[in-house]
C-alpha cells in the first residue's frame, strides 16, 4: 500500500462538501487507559507533508507532524472515552462514543466525516463514511491518527506517575510482557479495563 492521499477529500469537496473531517481512534487494544479519538479538518491548500498512518511513524516523527497539523489544519479536536465507559459499553461502543465527541468538538462543523474502520458512529452532526484501513488511505484520517496517538501517549506518561510500577510511560497500557508481569505482581489499578479478560485473571482483592 502506498502513502495516504487527499483523493477522497477532494472528491467530496467537488460535490460541495467544503469541510471534510478525518476521524481515527487509538487505544482499542491496551489493557489500561482510555480510548482516544482525533478529528481533523485539513486545509486543502496547505496540507502538511509526510502524513502517514501513525503506526508507520517513529514517536519523534509523530510529534513533529502533530505540531504541523495543529499549525496548518482548519480544525483539530481530541476526545476520550474513559475506562468506566469501556467497561460499561464495551470497547466498540466506547470508541464510537469518543468518535462522536471528537466530531462534535471540532471548531468548524464538518460537512462530511471519513471514519477509520468499519463503523460510522450514530448521531453524528454530518454524513459519514467508514473506510477500512483509512489511516493508510486518507490524509485526513492519517492526521487524526497522529494527533490521537501523540495525545494518548502523553496522557499515559502522565498517568504513569499517578500509578507507578506498571510501566505505562513505556507501553501505554498495551499487553507487553512487562505489563503482564506488573499485573501479576501488583494486580490491576484503577486504569485497568476489568472487562478485558487478561486483566480479569489478575483482579484480586488486593488490587491497587
Amino acid at each position: 500500500m502506498g502513502a495516504p492521499t487527499y483523493d477522497n477529500e477532494r472528491a467530496l469537496i467537488a460535490e460541495g462538501r467544503r469541510w471534510v473531517a478525518g476521524v481515527d481512534e487509538v487505544g482499542r487494544g491496551p489493557l489500561a487507559g482510555p480510548v482516544g479519538v482525533g478529528a481533523v479538518i485539513l486545509d486543502p491548500d496547505d496540507l502538511p507533508e509526510g502524513l502517514d498512518d501513525s503506526k508507520a511513524l517513529s514517536a519523534a516523527r509523530r510529534e513533529a507532524l502533530a505540531e504541523a497539523i495543529y499549525a496548518k489544519a482548519i480544525a483539530v479536536s481530541l476526545a476520550f472515552a474513559s475506562v468506566d465507559e469501556i467497561d460499561g459499553f464495551n470497547i466498540r461502543g466506547a470508541t464510537l462514543l469518543a468518535m462522536r465527541r471528537a466530531v462534535a468538538a471540532l471548531s468548524v462543523r464538518p460537512n462530511y466525516a471519513l471514519i477509520d474502520g468499519r463503523d460510522a458512529p450514530p448521531g453524528l452532526c454530518c454524513p459519514a463514511r467508514p473506510i477500512v484501513g483509512g489511516d493508510g488511505l486518507s490524509l485526513s484520517i492519517a492526521a487524526a491518527s497522529i494527533v490521537a496517538k501523540v495525545a494518548r501517549d502523553a496522557l499515559m506518561r502522565r498517568l504513569d506517575a499517578v500509578h507507578p510500577g506498571y510501566g505505562f510511560a513505556r507501553h501505554a497500557g498495551y499487553p507487553t510482557r512487562e505489563h503482564a508481569a506488573a499485573l501479576a505482581r501488583l494486580g490491576p489499578c484503577p486504569l485497568h479495563r476489568r472487562s478485558f479478560k487478561p486483566v480479569g485473571l489478575f483482579d484480586r482483592d488486593s488490587a491497587r
